[in-house]
């Protein structure tokens, strides 16, 4: 359960991470800025294998009406992939990949959204900044830094995930309860200083809780990513805006799953995220719009 005086305490111990500065992001090529306030980054899958069926797409015009729709309901940027980080769905090869993602980037840059990738490949991130995308959703340790040097040439940014394994399929275990946010600031230490010592300038800090893939639908899993959500305000003393994935529960939601991202986004803000990667972008704006109306 969580509780008043359960979060009390955990600011109250973390009483400077949570007021933390951290760095405000501006993309000269899209003229965009990103200061801290939570923003809505919304999802779109180009895979089937997806679990989350209302996010996936089927062609190009379904991924611009899509994309169109998420916009005017309030997210500033479109996350896409070609391949779900689901424990059984199909391995993409990079080649079919890049085909997969080009042309609905091409297509949405040209729309004037602004447009992440999700991937754990350099071939594919390079691919598609070279395409026109501001963001590369990184679900994999890569040590390339020609990737990162990449990412700052075209001015553009970088979600640094947190993963247990390689990439977010690896399979490896999460850490424990206990363990979890000191190995997560561990990982992000030592990856900051490759990527940013590449000239990367823009970039966000995902604790990457949505990965706990070897934990089924369940109380284990409900608790452990909630627990890391209250706590993600803690990655702020590294300097940088954190971004967050709603997670969504069956177990719990049953046939009202769509709506549990609302539940998750409430808790997101009261941990100043500073980007919500959400599948449901009208059912979370309002939450963030409180939040701004009353800041």
């Amino acid at each position: 359960m969580i509780t008043a005086d359960q979060l009390i305490e955990l600011w109250s111990k973390h009483r400077n991470d949570i007021t933390a500065k951290v760095r405000t992001l501006h993309f000269p090529r899209q003229d965009r800025t990103f200061d801290d306030a939570p923003y809505q980054l919304g999802v779109m899958n180009l895979s089937r294998d997806s679990s989350y069926r209302e996010s996936i797409v089927h062609d190009l015009d379904a991924a611009l009406y899509r994309a169109r729709r998420m916009t005017i309901e309030g997210a500033v940027m479109v996350d896409i992939g070609a391949e779900s980080t689901g424990a059984n769905a199909d391995v993409i090869d990079i080649a079919r990949q890049i085909d997969t993602l080009l042309p609905v980037v091409r297509a949405l840059v040209d729309d004037k959204i602004m447009v992440s990738v999700e991937t754990y490949h350099t071939e594919v991130a390079v691919a598609a900044l070279e395409a026109g995308t501001a963001v590369i959703n990184l679900t994999g340790r890569i040590d390339d830094v020609g990737l990162y040097e990449s990412i700052a040439a075209h001015e553009a940014g970088l979600i640094l995930c947190y993963t247990p394994g390689t990439t977010a399929r690896s399979g490896d275990d999460v850490p424990t309860a206990d363990r979890m946010v000191d190995e997560q600031i561990d990982f992000f230490r030592e990856r900051l200083d490759l990527v940013c010592g590449a000239g990367v300038e823009r970039l966000w800090i995902d604790p990457g809780f949505g990965f706990a893939l070897n934990l089924p639908d369940g109380p284990e899993r409900v608790r452990y990513q909630t627990d890391n959500l209250v706590q993600s305000f803690r990655f702020r003393s590294l300097g940088w805006p954190t971004c967050v994935t709603m997670a969504s529960s069956v177990y719990l939601f049953r046939d009202e799953a769509r709506v549990a991202e609302t539940a998750m986004a409430v808790l997101a803000v009261q941990a100043r995220a500073g980007l919500i990667r959400s599948h449901e972008v009208a059912r979370v704006q309002p939450v963030l719009d409180m939040v701004n109306m009353c800041s």
